[in-house]
């Protein structure tokens, strides 16, 4: 097959070119190419497949079902390898559990699927990391929510088998009875609020842990500002801190939570709109290393009641691709080639894999991307629901196939 007319968009920037593929592996990367299996899609964006590692099953349900069904919404998204969080239920802090996620990994016409595992147990004792790092677990994955002597453990593992660790930044003594972010919305709903301070506190705890220990940290969805400007200090200092934020954080202000929408509560919550625009700031400044959708699914039965008892969670990951689009790239706010860095190369990369780059040799996983057809948003369960969206997935192509997501709609 010979992809013809695209724009190849990966880490080295943009060209027009043509490429071909030949049993999933591509042969041929040149200006011009001709053949009789030649399929033209002028106009169309060929990235590298989208890879997002926070991403969360429906009610936090682990199930063959729940499976197939991110699988599927993904490929719509333009992700191709999705990396699930363990606080399932079952949690994922076995080896019993992960065997079973295991067997879901590779999805033939889907996305893959991997998962982090959980570092300790309900009881706040440890799992078995050594055996599940064994067995092919791609990265512990905690919260902050521990002892300092159970979060230096963790780094000694971590660090013994020279892996990445996942860190969730949370007070637990703060984040257990508020719902939503400390502020004038907060207090004109009447809701107890969560103090930013109660992240920001835990992620320069975790950051010494870090430079003692020598070991890469990845802080999951950070929300404050001030947590960035302590990750970016400490990795001008050379500590291996990097930070994911959610796109969730960069678009929206706790304003959504106006007239107690339950679509709006978020872990971590949506900040005031200040903290919003330096979130943004910092993107562009290159302050960022990593972006996810933050995909938390809750079923209408647990979002449609009061505010304080609603399940946390928004859903978005099957407009993934067209969301960075549209909402970070035609506004200027990154180019096409950053916004591979951060949703492919990055967190690839976090989870022991590379990608991001075109290489003639190499196996094809690339989505295909028309940034002139529309999507509209149709999901009540969504923050952007309503919106259009500039820009649609075509099309994954994944080893030797090549998954048609929208091909024959037009807007």
């Amino acid at each position: 097959m010979i992809i013809a007319d695209v724009v190849l968009c990966d880490m080295s920037g943009e060209r027009q070119c043509d490429i071909e593929v030949i049993d999933g592996r591509i042969v041929r990367i040149a200006p011009h190419l001709e053949g009789e299996s030649r399929r033209s899609y002028e106009g169309c964006y060929l990235l590298p497949g989208l890879v997002d590692t926070n991403v969360e099953l429906l009610d936090g349900q682990l199930n063959s079902k729940h499976l197939d069904k991110i699988a599927q919404q993904a490929v719509k998204g333009g992700i191709s390898t999705v990396v699930l969080m363990p606080n399932s239920t079952p949690a994922v802090d076995n080896e019993i559990v992960l065997e079973f996620l295991q067997k879901h990994r590779k999805q033939k016409l889907a996305a893959n699927i991997e998962t982090t595992v959980a570092a300790t147990k309900e009881d706040e004792t440890l799992s078995n990391i050594a055996v599940m790092l064994k067995k092919g677990a791609l990265a512990p994955y905690m919260t902050t929510a521990i002892s300092n002597n159970l979060a230096c453990r963790i780094a000694e593992y971590v660090k013994m088998y020279g892996a990445t660790l996942f860190c969730k930044a949370q007070d637990s003594s703060l984040s257990s009875v508020g719902v939503m972010v400390e502020g004038t919305m907060a207090t004109k709903l009447g809701l107890v609020g969560i103090p930013p301070l109660g992240e920001s506190v835990h992620v320069a705890r975790m950051i010494e842990i870090a430079r003692h220990y020598e070991i890469d940290i990845v802080f999951k969805s950070i929300a404050s500002p001030r947590s960035i400007e302590m990750i970016s200090k400490a990795k001008e200092e050379g500590v291996r801190v990097y930070c994911e934020v959610g796109l969730h954080h960069l678009l929206v202000s706790d304003a959504a939570c106006e007239g107690f929408n339950t679509t709006a509560k978020l872990n971590p919550p949506l900040q005031q709109h200040d903290d919003m625009l330096r979130l943004q700031h910092a993107l562009k400044s290159g302050h960022i290393d990593m972006l996810s959708v933050l995909h938390q699914p809750a079923s209408p039965v647990n979002k449609d009641v009061a505010f304080f008892d609603a399940q946390y969670g928004s859903e978005a990951i099957e407009e993934a691709l067209s969301l960075y689009y549209s909402k970070l790239v035609r506004t200027g706010m990154i180019e096409m080639h950053d916004l591979v860095r951060l949703c492919v190369h990055n967190p690839a990369r976090s989870i022991g894999r590379e990608s991001g780059s075109f290489v003639e040799g190499e196996n094809i996983n690339a989505v295909l991307f028309d940034p002139n057809e529309n999507l509209h948003v149709k999901n009540r369960l969504s923050l952007y629901d309503g919106e259009t969206l500039q820009g649609r997935v075509k099309a994954l192509f994944k080893n030797s196939r090549m998954i048609e997501v929208y091909m024959d709609s037009r807007s």
